[in-house]
């Protein structure tokens, strides 16, 4: 079973519960819900979902209009399709929760609430707009917890200690992602989201400390210096430290009082 519906809550509070899991969209207006004791404030950016047999009390403001949307897990036939899709949509009921809707799903929920408003009869398309909500949004639960996942996976101090292994060869980002076990792709778009920039820019910077450490502590010629930290030459070593960090060797050397 699955069925989804435009409705306003009463501005009086009530509680209850039911054996068919259940999500509430804001629409219009506010409304407040307590789920097993967690409290979560409705407004057109905020879903609460409801978990088979948790107690809920709502209520909503005169404005209020919600979309309701239930899935009764226990109906689909271990073999029939709909089991399947079931499946998938069971995470999003893990436990309550309130979801933070992102633009294009508010979009879409908008959109679903005036085709309901428009064709208040039409229950097979009720039941297929509403399916697409749930599945937008488990969408993005999975991707939530892939994030999480990744930060774990991506450590900077094991990505920098690997390119300080290596640091004297050519290393490609392809090898960073190999490092971490992830896709060239998948790897550059959460290296950049936890640490805040491209593994390209993080493999130079670390590239220039190094350099900047050997300058300043050893009598290491600039090209011996180029050669142990990875760079071509030592007029690349030299442009590179011009332009990313606005001193050369030289001065360094100068400031560092190294002969």
């Amino acid at each position: 079973m699955l069925n989804a519906r435009l409705l306003k809550l009463p501005t009086a509070s009530h509680h209850h519960r039911h054996e068919h899991h259940q999500i509430v969209v804001g629409v219009r207006g506010e409304a407040d819900l307590s789920v097993d004791g967690t409290g979560s404030h409705l407004d057109t950016w905020r879903a609460c979902l409801v978990p088979t047999e948790a107690r809920h009390d709502y209520c909503g403001d005169l404005q209020n209009h919600v979309l309701v949307i239930n899935l009764d897990p226990y109906v689909p036939a271990l073999n029939s399709p709909a089991h399947g899709e079931y499946e998938t949509l069971a995470p999003l009921f893990e436990k309550p929760r309130t979801l933070v809707l992102d633009s294009r799903l508010q979009g879409l929920v908008q959109f679903v609430a005036g085709e309901f408003d428009r064709s208040p009869g039409n229950e097979g398309m009720k039941h297929h707009m509403g399916a697409s909500i749930l599945h937008c949004m488990a969408e993005r639960l999975n991707e939530g917890r892939e994030v999480r996942q990744n930060r774990h996976a991506i450590s900077p101090d094991t990505i920098r200690r690997y390119i300080m292994e290596n640091i004297q060869r050519k290393i490609t980002v392809n090898d960073l992602a190999g490092v971490a076990c992830l896709s060239v792709s998948r790897f550059h778009e959460m290296f950049r989201e936890v640490v805040g920039v491209t593994p390209h820019q993080f493999l130079l910077q670390t590239r220039l400390d190094q350099a900047m450490q050997l300058l300043t502590m050893t009598p290491l010629s600039v090209s011996e210096v180029s050669y142990r930290t990875g760079f071509s030459s030592q007029s690349a070593l030299t442009n590179a430290l011009r332009k990313h960090k606005g001193t050369t060797p030289s001065r360094l050397r100068t400031d560092g009082n190294v002969a």
